[in-house]
This record gives C-alpha cells, sequence and structure tokens, in this order.
C-alpha cells in the first residue's frame, strides 16, 4: 500500500523570513511609532547577513510600513493627523467594498467563526493584551473579507493595516475597552440578516471612530 505524504512548504530565504518577522511585528502593533531599528539588530535577531536584512527592510519602506531617512535612519512612521485620517478613510472604502462582496458568501459556518473570534478579541481585552487585540481584531476583518474571493482587494487593505500598525498600537491605550468591539457585534448580525446597508454601515464604523481619536 502507498503512503500519501503531505508536500514539504519550501523553506523561507532568508530575506523573506526577516520580512515576514518585521511585517507581523509592525502589523500586530509590536513596535510603538518612531521606533527606530538598524540593519545590525535585525541581523543578529534574525540570524541574518546585512543584505537580506537590508533587502526585507527596503520592502517594508516601499509599502509604507516603515520610513528611511536621507542618513538612512529606519523607524516606524509616526503618522500626521492627515495621514491617519486619509487612511482610515482607505479602510472604509475598501472594507466596505469587501464585506459586501462577502455578504453573499456569509455561510454559518463563517458566522460561527466570526463569533469564535470576537470571543477571543474579549479575552485579549480582559488580559490589557494589546499586541493579542490587535492580531484578533484584524483576523476577524480578514476572516470575512476572505470570503469576497476579492485577492487584490484583500492585498489593498493589509497594506493599509500594516501601514497603521504602530498607530493602532498608540491608539489601544486610549480606548481602555472591556468588550470587543460594539460594530463586530453589528456586523455578524448584518450577516446573520443579510442585511447589506446595515453592514456596510458597520463596517464603516469600525474601521473609522477610533482612528478618529487621534485626530480629534
Amino acid at each position: 500500500m502507498s503512503v500519501l505524504t503531505r508536500p514539504t512548504e519550501p523553506t523561507l530565504s532568508a530575506h523573506d523570513r526577516v520580512y515576514r518577522g518585521l511585517r507581523n511585528r509592525i502589523m500586530f502593533g509590536q513596535m510603538s511609532p518612531g521606533e527606530h531599528l538598524t540593519l545590525r539588530g535585525i541581523g543578529r535577531e534574525f540570524g541574518v547577513s546585512m543584505t537580506p536584512a537590508r533587502e526585507a527592510v527596503q520592502r517594508l519602506v516601499a509599502e509604507g510600513a516603515l520610513s528611511m531617512s536621507a542618513s538612512g535612519r529606519v523607524s516606524t512612521p509616526e503618522l500626521s493627523n492627515d495621514r491617519i485620517e486619509e487612511l482610515a478613510a482607505l479602510r472604509a472604502l475598501i472594507e466596505v467594498e469587501l464585506a459586501s462582496r462577502a455578504l453573499p458568501r456569509a455561510h454559518l459556518a463563517l458566522i460561527e467563526r466570526l463569533q469564535t473570534i470576537n470571543g477571543t478579541i474579549t479575552d485579549a481585552i480582559s488580559n490589557r493584551d494589546a499586541v493579542g487585540y490587535i492580531r484578533t481584531n484584524l483576523d476577524f476583518h480578514r476572516t470575512l473579507y476572505l470570503r469576497a474571493q476579492a485577492p487584490a482587494m484583500l492585498a489593498m487593505a493589509e497594506t493599509v493595516w500594516l501601514q497603521l500598525g504602530p498607530t493602532m498600537r498608540a491608539l489601544y491605550g486610549r480606548l481602555r475597552r472591556t468588550e470587543a468591539p460594539q460594530f463586530h457585534r453589528l456586523m455578524i448580525a448584518a450577516l446573520k440578516a443579510g442585511d447589506e446597508p446595515g453592514l456596510r454601515l458597520a463596517v464603516r464604523s469600525d474601521v473609522t471612530q477610533g482612528l478618529r481619536l487621534l485626530t480629534g
């Protein structure tokens, strides 16, 4: 009898490993706005030479996740109020459309999965786990948007999340939440009811209301 084996995943290159590690750290708010990095420090942390560290940083600079000064100083961006408002508007445009496209494919299993994630968000808030909160909050949105079957649009949304990661960490300290965002519950209710206008309003409110605290 032949034994079926699962194909092994290709080994990540040094550049990809550093890129993914830094990307997740930035997106999930593990770094604060204006935090400085050095290629030497990155190389030491990931056990790589300067070349893959530099390549990963250049890629993240191109995506707006890091900024580099004329002297080569690398840091996470400190966003102006205008920039925060611009990115919030982008989230509203892109994510409302993704949710709308996902609605016809929102089966019961998806709704149950979203409810489970929402419970995990509440746990992260109870434990005052800022990184866990940001990670699970994005997981909630990504899980819904995957049903839209619009990969280019989702990639654009993730680029915006990446640029906002450190800012979301700063925002968490101001929210002082004790439970999952109320708009998540409204999103789930709209999905259950097949209510597209309600879903669009809940998503728009969810992705913009918190960021307004930073620009007020």
